[in-house]
């Protein structure tokens, strides 16, 4: 991508954390976003900046019309630091 576009660049699709870091640190993106990941961690940046351990996406749940799978996915507990 960068070889044809020099402008901010948001990539997506299939990032973690390294990766997200990475991409960024070595210019092949200005940012990351990340979608399925925020679904199954509603406090993402939190984990990311403790490097704590993912829920894991459940992409049956995803979008099937009630909370299920978007809403109740559990969110950090204090000390978990622990990374996946």
């Amino acid at each position: 991508m960068r070889e044809t576009f020099a402008g901010p660049y948001i990539a997506s699709n299939g990032y973690d954390r390294a990766r997200a870091i990475e991409a960024v640190a070595d210019g092949q993106a200005t940012f990351v976003a990340f979608g399925s990941l925020f679904l199954a961690n509603p406090d993402l940046p939190e984990r990311f900046r403790r490097d704590a351990r993912l829920n894991t996406p459940i992409r049956e749940t995803f979008y099937g019309g009630d909370g299920r799978g978007c809403t109740d996915y559990p969110f950090l507990e204090e000390g978990t630091l622990s990374a996946a």
